[in-house]
């Protein structure tokens, strides 16, 4: 078993990544009022890129060697980990490749595509545009920067960790959208080693909750890959894990799976009620509020981990009443 991320190397992270992000803001949430608890919501959405992963791959990159960087990158992602990893490898002169399947929307891709990265459209699932991903290395041996299971990504997101707890050290939970888990491992050793009492909480959808179904089955497993309104929050979680899956299996308090239905509301709640654009996938700690699957019983922190949303879907769910 390889050697685990510390809260030594999310400090590292810290300073590597200080040149291309900026510590986000606390936002008070309106759920504060249906809660009786202040509900804080960390606003990963104002990244250059949009969304956390620009924490990540900014260290993840600042890792590699030069000889790696004049080879050029790769990943497989469901939008936002290739639009983060496109931005920092134009800004670092690295040529990159993103691996895309075709359940990413047109709008992610474009997205990609105008920070000059190559994209490459392949599969109906995360895990088929992984494969893509494996043969690049193996062909054109490119270096794949996987979107979580990968100790510089993870250490990188942990920085969300060590800016909560500075900012608010009285927090007793931290919700956080759960897809390959690498956002929620590197919040979970970076928050519980400096505050070992604080609950960190994993969100996911009921439908291709990968990261959740394995951690039931005791090991990584395979789930179908299906369109949700948290799309962000899908594909595998890779059945050679190295790293998310343990910690998820360690770290992690509890899992909440989401309904469609209660993903649409949890959109709603952060538009209409505390004024954000969000993308599915980051407004699942209101879903979770709202359904009462989740109770704060103290000071809480929702991670608002992207704005990458389609803005035609956006607006469809603002102007229904629900799901048809």
């Amino acid at each position: 078993m390889p050697a685990l991320p510390r809260l030594s190397d999310v400090l590292a992270a810290s300073k590597t990544i200080a040149k291309m992000t900026v510590p986000t803001p606390l936002f008070a949430s309106a759920l504060s009022g249906i809660t009786g608890f202040p509900v804080w919501l960390k606003l990963e959405t104002l990244h250059p890129t949009g969304s956390f992963k620009l924490r990540g791959a900014t260290n993840a990159i600042g890792e590699i060697s030069k000889e790696q960087r004049e080879r050029g990158v790769v990943c497989c992602s469901t939008g936002n980990h290739g639009r983060a990893l496109a931005f920092v490898a134009r800004e670092n002169g690295v040529k990159a490749t993103i691996c895309l399947s075709k359940l990413v929307s047109e709008e992610k891709v474009r997205a990609v595509e105008s920070l000059g990265a190559q994209v490459v459209r392949i599969g109906v699932s995360q895990d088929e545009a992984q494969q893509e991903t494996n043969r690049l290395v193996t062909a054109e041996g490119l270096i794949d920067i996987p979107p979580f299971d990968n100790f510089g990504v993870i250490a990188g997101q942990g920085t969300i960790g060590l800016e909560l707890l500075a900012d608010r050290p009285e927090l007793e939970t931290i919700l956080v959208p759960l897809s390959g888990g690498g956002l929620i491992s590197g919040i979970a050793i970076a928050a519980k080693t400096i505050k070992p009492s604080i609950r960190i909480v994993g969100i996911s959808m009921e439908r291709g909750a990968a990261m959740a179904e394995s951690l039931l089955a005791g090991k990584p497993v395979e789930v179908e890959e299906v369109a949700s309104l948290a799309d962000s929050l899908g594909g595998g979680i890779g059945l050679n894990n190295r790293y998310t899956f343990s910690m998820c299996r360690d770290l992690v308090d509890d899992v909440v799976l989401l309904t469609e239905e209660e993903i649409f509301r949890g959109m709603q709640s952060v538009f209409f009620e505390d004024r954000l654009v969000a993308e599915g996938s980051s407004a699942v700690g209101h879903g979770a509020i709202l359904a009462g699957h989740i109770r704060p019983e103290g000071p809480t922190a929702i991670i608002i981990s992207g704005q990458n949303v389609d803005m035609k879907q956006f607006a469809d769910v603002m102007r229904t009443s629900g799901i048809s």
